[in-house]
């Protein structure tokens, strides 16, 4: 019978998760059919207006040769090799891109612009990934744990001076700033001034990194008409492994401030209000006690 109990209340639970989760992906894809399927569509058609006048332009060539000469393309495209410039294009496997790859790998990115085309490489990809993705996961946790156990204090800030209360306060919102500043505000400054990016497209590219989404659209040191640094793909790892452990720190940061705030907020309004009744209540003289005659 307890037993029947706990599943249906955990059924009751687990319906309405379900619908909101089900509405919320439905909900995307109408708006992304809605923004992006019209803008496809023109694509489309501009590359095949783009194949026809090409052909018009090089009669020697027929529909098949094109057809086949793209296929090149897009294989070249898939195995990491930019179409784009000629051979003394930069490697995509120097030691500096191949850092950066093992960061988008044990941090689940995946851009996928780039993967081992080895049957080798495809191999150690998959054990490295199988030992890197735990360690990641386990070092981003000791990061929270850590950071836990450092605001621990916190939960005793109650018995602490309001002027005490007031200094947590502002170094935690001023340890957020400047770590969002830091982390999400000069980088896409860097990344857009080095890409040739606006500073919307450098910022999109961050957060879909650090969210690990990573879909590709847009990725670091991949133009081959710009002269990147040799260091330039690995600091960008280094980038995002720090970001990634600066989530692991704000994740249980940022409700801890808005709680420690509101909490203030009210400790203060309640002070206030008994400081605005108290000469009210002077004047005012309390009820005596009247003795009750056994």
């Amino acid at each position: 019978m307890p037993h029947a109990r706990l599943c249906g209340c955990w059924g009751s639970r687990l319906l309405p998760l379900l619908l909101a989760y089900i509405c919320y992906l439905l909900l995307g894809a109408t708006v992304f059919q809605l923004l992006e399927k019209q803008a496809e569509a023109q694509s489309r058609d501009q590359f095949q207006f783009e194949k026809l006048r090409f052909l018009e332009n090089y009669t020697c060539l027929d529909q098949q040769a094109l057809e086949q000469f793209v296929q090149v393309i897009m294989e070249a495209w898939v195995k990491g090799v930019n179409p784009k410039g000629n051979s003394t294009n930069p490697s995509n496997w120097d030691f500096g891109s191949s850092f950066f790859f093992a960061g988008t790998v044990v941090t689940t990115i995946g851009y996928g612009n780039l993967a081992p085309s080895t049957e080798a490489g495809q191999v150690f990809c998959v054990f490295y990934a199988l030992v890197g993705i735990p360690l990641n996961m386990v070092f981003l946790n000791h990061l929270g744990t850590g950071l836990h156990a450092h605001l621990a204090t916190l939960e005793r800030w109650e018995e602490q001076p309001r002027r005490s209360q007031l200094l947590q306060i502002l170094g935690l919102t001023l340890f957020l700033t400047l770590g969002t500043l830091v982390i999400l505000i000069f980088p896409p400054m860097v990344f857009s001034h080095v890409e040739g990016w606006s500073f919307g497209e450098g910022f999109y590219f961050a957060f879909i990194t650090l969210s690990t989404i990573g879909f590709g659209d847009y990725v670091v040191g991949t133009d081959p008409s710009k002269h990147y640094i040799s260091v330039y793909r690995s600091l960008a790892a280094i980038w995002i492994l720090l970001g990634l452990a600066w989530l692991a720190l704000i994740l249980p940061l940022g409700p801890l401030l808005l709680h420690r705030c509101s909490q203030l907020w009210l400790l203060s309004r309640g002070l206030s209000l008994k400081e605005g009744r108290a000469p009210e209540m002077e004047g005012v003289s309390r009820p005596q006690k009247t003795p009750i005659s056994a």
